[in-house]
């Protein structure tokens, strides 16, 4: 896909990466940009820096009848959506004691707000015969995340619920990505390694930490390719190579890593 002239919908898209892959998808001439966040004024900010391209919306990715409403206006406005990041995602820092309400919050961010999303574009996109959808997963989601069960868990389905459209609809021209980003310079990060939780530090001890640009830079290449796995970081493809050859060699590898970090 060619970014140029292209109508996109962004959530999530407030700060980090989806703010970058905003940054990016105006630079590279798309014709719109919605700019769609839980905290609509730090969308507000994105967009207004963004210029008359793009416009923000307040949303909550967990309530679907507002996600179908956020479909629905920007296709009466653009008249199509060629491009729709699912990006929202939420961590919680905990293993198996997160209570049910975190739980629940973190297949309602990192999952459902997936489904809600094709849910509302892919009518039109499968009766114009193309659309594009990119999820932004985590690599966590073909690797795991030590230190964050709901993650791990969620990031896996998110990465299936993706593998699942693109085998059902890419012949009918949708294509879908599955954005799989390990270590960024994101306040999810930076938060985690400033609190010295264990999962942030074994991120940024598995490789390079990108910035966000960077990740949305990785984005478009992986765009224009239609490549359904998109890796920014080169290492999570020889990782997942490991881990389907050696499941107990790679998870052994692991557990070895943490040690070192707990010492």
């Amino acid at each position: 896909m060619n970014l140029t002239d292209r109508v996109v919908v962004i959530t999530g898209g407030a700060g980090g990466i989806g703010a970058a892959l905003a940054r990016r998808f105006a630079a590279e001439g798309a014709a719109a940009v919605v700019v769609a966040d839980l905290d609509a004024d730090a969308a507000r900010a994105v967009a207004e820096g963004l210029g008359p391209v793009a416009r923000a919306v307040g949303l909550d990715v967990t309530d679907e009848e507002q996600v179908r409403a956020l479909v629905a206006d920007t296709e009466q406005r653009y008249g199509r959506i060629d491009l729709f990041c699912a990006n929202a995602g939420v961590t919680s820092g905990g293993g198996m004691e997160i209570d049910d309400a975190g739980w629940d919050r973190a297949w309602q961010v990192n999952v459902l707000s997936h489904v809600y999303a094709a849910r509302a574009v892919l009518p039109a996109m499968l009766a114009r015969g193309g659309g594009y959808l990119l999820h932004t997963c985590s690599a966590a989601g073909v690797l795991t995340s030590v230190g964050d069960a709901p993650y791990a868990t969620t990031k896996h389905a998110a990465v299936g619920f993706a593998e699942w459209l693109s085998v059902t609809y890419r012949d009918q021209g949708v294509r879908i990505s599955a954005l799989c980003p390990q270590g960024v310079d994101t306040p999810m990060l930076a938060d985690g390694l400033a609190a010295g939780h264990l999962g942030a530090r074994v991120v940024a001890a598995s490789g390079a930490v990108l910035t966000a640009d960077q990740v949305a830079d990785a984005a478009v290449a992986g765009i224009a390719e239609e490549r359904f796995l998109i890796l920014p970081h080169p290492e999570v493809a020889d990782y997942a190579r490991r881990k389907a050859e050696d499941p107990d060699g790679w998870q052994s590898g692991l557990r070895k890593l943490v040690r070192r970090l707990r010492a």
